[in-house]
C-alpha cells in the first residue's frame, strides 16, 4: 500500500507544478475581425452567432473560460483554437485572395449544414454557442450571399 500512496503523492506534485506552466493565450483584440466583418458584412443577427460561437477558435480574440487556468485542460483548449485558426482564420482575412476567401465559405456553409460547426465539445461549455435551425439557415444564407458577391458563384434564383 505504500508504494501506491507514494505513487499518488509523486502525481499531485507533478500536477501542482504543471500548474505554473501553460500554452500561449490567443489574446489578440476583437477588433482584429473588423476587416472580415467590414468585408462581408453580416447582419446584426449573425454578427452575434459568430461572436458567440465562432470567433474564440476562428479569430485571434478567445474569450477563456475559468477552467483554462487548470492544466492540462489550458493544453487541450490552445490545441482546439490552433487548429481553428488554421482552418478559417477571420482576423488575418485581408491577406486571402478572393478564391481562397470563397473556399472557406464554401467550407463554412458544409460544417454548418453538417453540424460539425460549432464543435460539440464547444457547445457543452458555451451553450449560447449552440446553433438553432433558424440560427443555422441565417448563417447559411448570409455565407451564401458573401459567395455571391465575391462573384464566383452564380446568383441564387
Amino acid at each position: 500500500m505504500k508504494i501506491v500512496k507514494k505513487i499518488g503523492l509523486v502525481l499531485l506534485m507533478v500536477f501542482i507544478i504543471a500548474q505554473f506552466f501553460g500554452p500561449e493565450k490567443n489574446d489578440g483584440d476583437i477588433a482584429s475581425v473588423s476587416a472580415f466583418e467590414a468585408e462581408t458584412n453580416p447582419p446584426e443577427d449573425v454578427k452575434l452567432i459568430l461572436r458567440n460561437a465562432c470567433y474564440d477558435c476562428h479569430s485571434d480574440a478567445t474569450r477563456y473560460p475559468w477552467y483554462n487556468s487548470i492544466t492540462p485542460v489550458n493544453y487541450w483548449l490552445a490545441g482546439h483554437v490552433k487548429d481553428g485558426k488554421k482552418h478559417f482564420n477571420v482576423s488575418k482575412w485581408e491577406g486571402n485572395s478572393v478564391k481562397r476567401k470563397d473556399h472557406k465559405f464554401e467550407e463554412l456553409i458544409e460544417e454548418v449544414e453538417e453540424g460539425e460547426m460549432p464543435l460539440n465539445s464547444y457547445t457543452w461549455t458555451h451553450g449560447d454557442a449552440k446553433l438553432t435551425e433558424a440560427q443555422v439557415k441565417t448563417v447559411i444564407d448570409w455565407a451564401k450571399q458573401v459567395r455571391v458577391m465575391y462573384g464566383l458563384q452564380p446568383k441564387p434564383e
